[in-house]
């Protein structure tokens, strides 16, 4: 068990109920249900539609005195049935303040109101009458309101803050949503990381995917949680269809939605700490605030956060966050990242004024994407492609498999090829350097990638070309790639790409290619085992040294390489997403284990990204010196690795 909301987690949900049109007590009575099961649920944030407790069609009903005052009955009565349930509830209802009446959202929590919001813009168009019974925001006086004896404060500036988490909540109605700048982009300038929206919205053909875009857009916008509940299918009456559609979004992202359906309550768990970490991280969110007077509301969550195993976080954690889960969207971003790094060297190449490449084909995946990328580059540019240089440089550990892939592409894809062994040269380095070509260590395998690159580098300068580097953005996070060797060249058009987007680049391209050949010596690339290939093959011919044995799958990497970049998460958290992300694939004591060598490696390796060699940025995550990642190459681990010793002590007991 782990405690979610001391990572920044909160469980939010979204509650349609079946209404009877002005009857707040039935409706309170089935408020009070929903709520019971989301408390069950563990959910702290319930938020329902836009005036629930009397329904949103009841029209000119609300000038009547009878409702109003049932209104504020079943308010007392859920106010009452609900004061053990540790939840934070927005419950919508017409509210009498100055004279006037607000279409408002009252915030509660147990039996205490800790305010009322009321609508800023009010729908008078089409279908909206609102107008003919509500006031705006803007026309209130007071700045308290008295509710069920108690008095509140009342105003559209609110926020409710919980006293011991992140979470800030605000909140907007409707068709504050809809305009040019709606209410919840100054509640997130002012500190709100989780906006609830109480909607009567109605069904018309296309307005549903229209409201899904705004919450969607709002959400990333604001760097928020987005809680939209709208009125369900039991509000219909007359003219109109109400169709309950709620969305939970976050930052951008849809979590969870249901539509037509009501008397359910859905739910999914926010991350604060996810948001929280982004907005400090773009400076700019804070860049442009436009001075106003905001009341914080404090209140407190009694018992204790969120218990649960990682399989019972109630939201997706995709195994493969650098890949799109549908072939479609798969397809659409191998197409735009190659289009990115053909375009990348395209220009490098013409601004140098080369005409030539030089580049090194193992028969390997990182090799075979550069070699096509280049390829299309020198077609955009009208270059021949026997302007390519490509070189296979067999060595102690090469396959058959491998160099007859390598060799095979090359004349395929009809670029110029040429094959230099470097055994004789690397053990005569031996010899210059009194090293025993038995003793097959580090030095062993060093010589041999630094012999490699002195060749394409010698021969790029002899032929006024550039060598095209070809490790990935996994490799560089590791630091598996030999200092001075693979590790360098003159523009790296695989240093933005981790290693399970290139497997997916690799296959579009297989796929997509009008080369029957070309696509089979893909496929068999594909099912190669990744590695150097630097010790001896076994007695059999095949690759003996593969690298996901000796460093740890590249899924599990490039999962720590995400969530430790892209969010800024500690180790446990990592871990925690990790164990529900690849639960059936990998043991937690696996996923510690290498979530341990993820650690140890990305910070004992800094150096070598320190002097990158450039290439194309291609997506949100970038190790370049000079773009999104500075850290200092000899920064200490301590801390982070301390915190996996402390899982590793508790994974043991």
């Amino acid at each position: 068990m782990f405690d979610a909301q001391k990572m920044g987690y909160i469980r939010v949900g979204s509650a349609v109920p079946r209404l009877q049109i002005a009857d707040p007590h039935a409706n309170a009575t089935e408020m009070i249900r929903l709520a019971e099961l989301a408390a069950k649920d563990q959910v702290k944030v319930l938020v329902f539609p836009e005036l629930c407790l009397t329904g949103y069609t009841c029209a000119d009903l609300f000038h009547q005195r009878l409702l109003l005052d049932q209104v504020q009955t079943a308010l007392q009565l859920f106010l009452n049935s609900t004061r053990k349930l540790d939840m934070l509830m927005v419950v919508g209802m017409p509210v009498e303040s100055d004279n006037q009446l607000f279409n408002a959202a009252v915030v509660l929590h147990q039996d205490k109101i800790l305010g009322v919001v009321p609508k800023t813009f009010l729908p008078n168009y089409n279908e909206f009458y609102e107008k003919r019974w509500f006031s705006p925001a803007g026309g209130r006086i007071s700045d308290t309101v008295t509710l069920c004896s108690q008095e509140i404060p009342f105003g559209e500036s609110l926020l409710f803050k919980e006293q011991f988490s992140p979470l800030c909540f605000g909140v907007e109605i409707c068709e504050d949503l809809w305009m040019p700048i709606p209410p919840s982009s100054y509640h997130t300038i002012y500190g709100a990381n989780v906006i609830a929206n109480l909607s009567a919205s109605n069904e018309l053909v296309g307005k549903a995917e229209y409201r899904k875009a705004l919450v969607r857009q709002q959400s990333a916008r604001c760097l928020t949680g987005y809680i939209y509940t709208s009125a369900g299918p039991s509000e219909s009456t007359t003219d109109l269809v109400f169709g309950g559609q709620t969305i939970i979004a976050e930052n951008g992202s849809i979590l969870k939605e249901s539509r037509f359906e009501d008397s359910i309550v859905i739910s999914v768990d926010l991350d604060i700490e996810k948001l929280e970490n982004e907005r400090r991280k773009a400076n700019s969110f804070m860049g442009n605030v436009e001075p106003k007077i905001y009341r914080k509301i404090l209140f407190t969550f009694g018992n204790a956060g969120l218990q649960i195993e990682p399989s019972g976080l109630k939201r997706q954690i995709d195994a493969y966050p650098f890949v799109p889960g549908s072939k479609e969207d798969r397809d659409i971003r191998c197409r735009e990242i190659f289009t990115i790094q053909l375009n990348g060297l395209a220009q490098r190449l013409r601004k140098t004024g080369m005409k030539k490449a030089v580049i090194g084909i193992s028969g390997g995946l990182d090799s075979t994407l550069a070699l096509l990328v280049c390829r299309e580059a020198f077609a955009k540019l009208g270059y021949s492609d026997q302007e390519i240089r490509g070189i296979t440089m067999p060595g102690f550990g090469t396959t058959g498999r491998t160099k007859g892939n390598a060799q095979e592409l090359m004349k395929e894809l009809g670029i110029h090829n040429r094959e230099i062994s470097i055994t004789e040269s690397c053990l005569l380095h031996f010899r210059d350097i009194g090293h025993d070509p038995a003793v097959q260590d580090v030095t062993y395998e060093n010589v041999q990638a630094r012999e490699r690159t002195q060749i394409l580098m010698d021969i790029a300068n002899s032929e006024g070309g550039i060598v095209i580097g070809t490790g990935d953005l996994s490799e560089l996070a590791l630091g598996w790639c030999t200092y001075n060797g693979d590790h360098m060249s003159h523009y790296a058009v695989n240093a933005g790409v981790p290693k399970t987007l290139v497997k997916y680049l690799v296959s579009w391209y297989a796929d997509t290619t009008d080369n029957p050949i070309v696509t089979r010596i893909l496929k068999d690339i594909l099912d190669t085992p990744i590695s150097p290939e630097l010790l001896p093959p076994n007695p059999e011919g095949n690759i003996e040294q593969i690298t996901e044995n000796v460093i740890g799958s590249y899924d599990l990497h490039d999962f720590y390489l995400y969530y430790m970049m892209r969010w800024g998460f500690p180790p446990i958290k990592v871990y925690l997403l990790a164990c529900k992300a690849f639960s059936g694939k990998f043991s937690e004591k696996e996923i510690l284990r290498w979530l341990k060598v993820f650690y140890k490696r990305f910070f004992s390796q800094q150096f070598k990204r320190s002097c990158l060699p450039d290439g194309p940025k291609v997506g949100s995550i970038c190790l370049s010196p000079r773009g999104d990642w500075r850290m200092p190459s000899d920064v200490s681990a301590t801390i982070w690795l301390k915190e996996i010793e402390k899982l590793e002590e508790e994974l043991n007991q």
